[in-house]
């Protein structure tokens, strides 16, 4: 017997078959070849067919049967993955009103700054954690205020987790962890914001129904197996976005676990039980997967746009295209800890939020042309991008947040030693290092709802690689990030956007 995960992201959609007596990861692929295609025919706009994402999942579905000889009666349940933040509408028949505005769209940046003004920094952070900012919430106020015509169809609003939840069952339901992460969750009174939605004139009836992320959301329909390939009646069991469920995939589930990533951008999620934020200009508080008003679970999130686009940019700009990052890495362990003085911030890939949405830009500070080299470049490189880590971490420990077990995805930046044992001893911590993806992650979630077997230890077994232990020359490490953070500090006195 087996379970399946779909993870949908913007590029393409992964699915993972899992074995369900041991939680092993039997399968795993893609769907199309190619990346989906994004629209944006204005500028900052970016939206996705939601029917585009139905195709590859049900492609990816019959794929997982086919290619692995497996009868659909033998699927136990479906886990899903999702893009957050983006807004899907369709009208009383199912049907999609317009294409889906996506996470990265920020056409409704301006609404969800006055919403925060209007409503009041306070109230917003002490109900729902977050600013309005560009979510789900002012997505939807751009279609009431910009398109009153598609609004005035809309019989629910989803989430596109929620729009495949509903295409393989013909159900309109929701989760609260995904409702916080469109900032229409209210955590102080345990309900829909009212708050949010009143501010946009939103009728709260265009909510879908909230059923519980872990357990039986929705069943497959006649017309879902017909199209997927799955049988009718396979339950869905769980359904979360892409960070809290990467997280999820990590075994991250209790106050002072800390989820981490460096791929592209890099990303910081901290689990924390308080309903407290501080620092929430900086960074976003959304209910984790294991979240309840009885015992709350927050997932504070905190991205770091200049990441491993630094590094990869350095790979082709130093013509390394043809090496790997191994050898990348080599050249930079020849160096000393603090690259001879050398240091690079990394800042390079638009507004950073823990800069309160600053553009500051990719710099170089100390070079000496008679003294540094390909080498010096790469491991400043490596270590300016994991001092931003640090530098997120700092922010999280001022918004109240332990940080005891550090559990990150086996990608490239954390495959490096420099980086990875440059963040674990500053941060004095130790961080573990896992093998999986989204995909797998949401079969075996499912298998954690259908009580199939302990998810931990299937993530112990099946995933550890390694732990980087923070190193003895601490003072070293020390010293090259106060001198990072000098050169970083004169940066942000600087009036310039």
């Amino acid at each position: 017997m087996f379970y399946i995960g779909f993870d949908i992201g913007s590029s393409s959609i992964k699915a993972s078959l899992v074995d369900a007596n041991t939680g092993k990861a039997i399968f795993t692929l893609q769907e199309p070849s190619e990346e989906m295609q994004i629209v944006s025919s204005h500028t900052d706009w970016a939206e996705q067919g939601p029917e585009v994402w139905w195709k590859h999942i049900c492609a990816a579905s019959r794929r997982l049967l086919g290619e692995n000889k497996i009868e659909s009666e033998h699927v136990k349940g479906i886990g899903i993955a999702y893009q957050m933040h983006g807004l899907v509408i369709v009208d009383a028949d199912g049907n999609v009103i317009r294409d889906s505005i996506i996470w990265c769209d920020s056409r409704a940046v301006n609404l969800g700054e006055e919403a925060f003004s209007k409503i009041g920094e306070d109230l917003c952070m002490e109900h729902m954690l977050n600013s309005p900012a560009n979510f789900t919430a002012s997505k939807l106020a751009w279609v009431k205020q910009h398109e009153p015509e598609n609004y005035k169809r809309i019989h629910k609003f989803m989430l596109p987790g929620d729009y495949i939840a509903y295409k393989f069952s013909g159900d309109f339901t929701t989760t609260i962890s995904g409702l916080s992460e469109g900032i229409l969750w209210d955590f102080k009174n345990s309900e829909p914001a009212g708050t949010v939605l009143n501010h946009y004139g939103i009728d709260k009836n265009l909510i879908p129904t909230i059923v519980d992320t872990f357990g039986v959301q929705s069943k497959v329909s006649e017309k879902g197996a017909e199209e997927s390939g799955l049988q009718k009646g396979t339950p869905i069991l769980y359904r979360a976005g892409d960070q809290p469920n990467n997280a999820l995939s990590l075994n991250v589930f209790e106050p002072g676990e800390v989820a981490t990533t460096g791929g592209t951008s890099g990303v910081l999620y901290a689990v924390t039980d308080s309903l407290k934020a501080s620092e929430g200009i900086k960074l976003n508080n959304f209910a984790h997967v294991n979240h309840s008003p009885e015992k709350p679970r927050i997932g504070k999130l905190l991205c770091i746009n200049g990441c491993g686009i630094q590094y990869r940019w350095l790979k082709d700009i130093l013509n390394l295209s043809q090496n790997s990052y191994e050898v990348m890495n080599s050249y930079a362990s020849k160096v000393p800890i603090g690259a001879d003085n050398l240091q690079l911030i990394p800042f390079g890939n638009g507004a950073e939020r823990m800069f309160d949405n600053r553009t500051i830009g990719s710099h170089i500070s100390n070079l000496n042309l008679n003294k540094h080299g390909q080498g010096h470049i790469l491991r400043a490189a490596l270590e300016g991008i994991a001092f931003s880590f640090v530098y997120g971490m700092e922010i999280l420990k001022k918004d109240n947040t332990q940080i005891n077990v550090i559990r990150a995805g086996n990608d490239n930046l954390f495959r490096s030693e420099i980086f990875s044992e440059t963040v674990a001893t500053l941060i004095n911590q130790e961080i573990e290092m896992y093998n999986t993806t989204g995909a797998v992650g949401a079969a075996r979630a499912a298998g954690k709802a259908d009580g199939a077997f302990d998810f931990g230890t299937m993530v112990s077994q099946n995933d550890y690689v390694q732990t980087f232990t923070p190193n003895q020359e601490t003072s070293k490490y020390s010293e090259a990030y106060e001198r990072w953070k000098t050169t970083l500090n004169t940066l942000l006195r600087n009036p310039k956007d």
